[in-house]
């Protein structure tokens, strides 16, 4: 940084290799570890571009990278050790055993169960804010309160709310159970005010409580895909636009979840719902074609629960009319997956409409209950 040559202080230097530290490193990084495994007899994802898979007779092996760190399963010991020592002898790196921490995720084994949990990481966030001692609370958001632009007087330091918000979003990783207020409190981080804040320190507070929490997964009996859908219509308080969230499960295991305002206003709750419909069958596409590349392909159909009727009947039929014309492309999308046999949109009553709590404030016996069956729960004993 500032160096300029002597003789030519008006020219700019074209480096012949990346450096730690610099933008492009890691890109260079990227491309020149992705060369190296190709050249192994791994292919790439293309479901995701991380992760490389290795397939030779009876032999599976797959690889998930993120920049520097990265994870190798195998299906045999010898298998991990050989490919071990390859990238070994090209890169400098070190076998760390079994997994046990990834990108600030501590993972905890019991028998065939896992544990994943960031406990270090909420109780440094807590620490940023020095409420060590606060008294913890039961929900981390108010079944009344609906944030908005206009509430209150803004907030004195909105360098320190930012800073808090994008941690926080980082925490959602293994706490799905604070992913709606997350959601909201980021919205406003372009002129937070004092509401926003205490919205933001109720998440603490809860967290104060639940430091310990994570997510449990456990071996599935059969391997087949389930998600719950739901949206909020015109919640947003100053843009009148719907909150769409779903979440999806491999057997008992929650592996993807989403809490989001939808782009555009929803003129009727079914046209809300139904676009939430399309965005959650997208994310089931997509996971069903990674799941083929990992050469354990779904036969069952993936049910999706909702709790909207008019959007369950749009699902199956085939009548376009008047009312139904601003989302057409939604409709077909949706319609092709269901006749194709590879989704079903089902009922479910609001009581057992577990993507509510990433939706709207709900009572503490209701959060408790859908949050255990975000399988969210205390470490094992």
């Amino acid at each position: 940084m500032g160096f300029r040559h002597r003789n030519y202080p008006d020219y700019v230097c074209r480096l012949k290799k990346s450096m730690y530290g610099l933008k492009q490193a890691p890109r260079a990084w990227y491309q020149r570890f992705t060369d190296f495994i190709l050249l192994q007899g791994f292919t790439q994802s293309k479901s995701d571009n991380s992760l490389f898979k290795y397939r030779h007779g009876s032999h599976t092996a797959y690889l998930l990278i993120y920049v520097d760190d990265i994870i190798l399963t195998t299906s045999s010991d010898d298998l991990r050790k050989r490919l071990m020592s390859t990238l070994a002898g090209e890169f400098a790196m070190k076998d760390l055993g079994p997994l046990t921490y990834f990108l600030g995720i501590s993972v905890t084994r019991t028998g065939d169960r896992m544990f994943l949990s960031q406990q270090s990481y909420a109780k440094d966030i807590i620490h940023r804010v020095a409420m060590d001692s606060c008294k913890p609370v039961s929900t981390p958001v108010d079944t009344n309160s609906k944030l908005s632009n206009s509430s209150g007087p803004l907030y004195d330091d909105p360098t320190t709310y930012r800073s808090l918000a994008g941690a926080l979003q980082y925490l959602t990783f293994t706490r799905p159970d604070i992913t709606y207020l997350v959601q909201q409190i980021c919205m406003h981080m372009h002129s937070p005010t004092v509401e926003h804040w205490n919205a933001l320190k109720r998440i603490i507070w809860y967290l104060q409580g639940t430091s310990d929490y994570g997510i449990h997964l456990s071996p599935a009996s059969t391997l087949s895909l389930l998600a719950y859908t739901d949206a909020d219509w015109a919640g947003c308080p100053d843009t009148r636009r719907s909150t769409s969230s779903y979440c999806v499960y491999l057997g008992d295991n929650l592996i993807s979840w989403s809490s989001k305002r939808q782009s555009t206003i929803s003129r009727s709750s079914a046209k809300a719902e139904y676009r939430e419909v399309a965005n959650v069958v997208a994310e089931i596409c997509w996971l069903r074609n990674l799941l083929l590349e990992l050469h354990r392909p779904l036969s069952r159909v993936t049910l999706v629960y909702y709790d909207n009727v008019s959007a369950i009947y749009l699902s199956g039929n085939p009548v376009q009319h008047q009312r139904t014309k601003h989302i057409e492309l939604d409709i077909h999308f949706v319609r092709e997956q269901v006749q194709r046999g590879c989704v079903r949109v089902l009922h479910v009553p609001s009581r057992y409409q577990i993507a509510d709590i990433f939706t709207k404030g709900l009572p503490r016996v209701l959060f408790d209950d859908f949050r255990s069956s975000l399988s969210v729960r205390p470490p094992p004993a």
